[in-house]
């Protein structure tokens, strides 16, 4: 999959992508990013990017000119791409999207900066996508965020196939705790169940405690959550521990 990514701080993309999971993804091919500097497509001898809103008003906006030539560009070098621009008025990024964007071939992530973008870029971007109610700095972090959780479900970048489905939110629900060595610490110890060597045991407790700690931590989660009949029974018995 390709990752284009349009921003005016291209640098701020180094290391993060040099690191972990990203890296050996893309040193196997499987992922390729195209960094691009917006002010390259200014035309002006200052390479202006962001100009005074209409209006007035406090900051800067972000110019259209240059960032429809930068789109236009990606099309005719690097073939058709979805992009998407990252905004605190677009969706809210979640699991279900992170799934759908890892199927495509080549995603372009445009980071918009200063009090925004011009309204017009609407009309050059397929879609808005937030990552949250909250102010930063640019879309850098946020673009970071949608490489993190697209590449993960991407076929053959993380090592595990199966960590992908087990963790939090795959299935509308949290993952379920996990412990490792040692057996105990200060007083606290591990659960038996999951010394037991029982898999099919260690099986219902994960999915029991899965669906406890959605319940307890992001309830929210519940309302889209289809249970099974098993799901219904474990619902049933920590609702009841609950009450007492």
């Amino acid at each position: 999959m390709i990752f284009t990514i349009l921003t005016l701080f291209p640098n701020l993309f180094v290391s993060p992508l040099q690191e972990s999971i990203i890296k050996k993804a893309s040193d196997k091919g499987i992922i390729t990013f195209n960094i691009l500097n917006i002010r390259d497509f200014a035309e002006d001898i200052h390479r202006t990017c962001d100009d005074n809103p209409y209006g007035g008003g406090p900051g800067m906006v972000m110019k259209i000119e240059p960032i429809s030539r930068a789109v236009a560009h990606v099309e005719r070098t690097m073939g058709r791409a979805k992009s998407v621009l990252l905004s605190p008025q677009g969706r809210l990024f979640d699991q279900s999207m992170a799934e759908r964007f890892s199927r495509l071939t080549h995603i372009c992530l445009l980071c918009g900066r200063y009090e925004g973008v011009d309204q017009r870029v609407a009309a050059v971007v397929d879609e808005e996508v937030s990552i949250g109610d909250y102010i930063l700095s640019g879309g850098e972090a946020a673009a970071l965020v949608l490489i993190d959780a697209i590449s993960r479900c991407i076929p053959g970048v993380l090592g595990n196939a199966q960590s992908a489905t087990d963790e939090s939110f795959h299935e509308r629900l949290l993952e379920y705790p996990q412990y490792t060595r040692p057996e105990e610490f200060e007083g606290m110890s591990v659960p038996p169940v999951l010394l037991s060597g029982n898999h099919e045991e260690i099986r219902k407790w994960r999915r029991q405690e899965a669906i406890r700690k959605t319940i307890l931590k992001r309830p929210d989660l519940m309302e889209s959550f289809v249970p099974t009949k098993e799901d219904e029974g474990f619902i049933r018995k920590i609702m009841e521990e609950l009450s007492e």
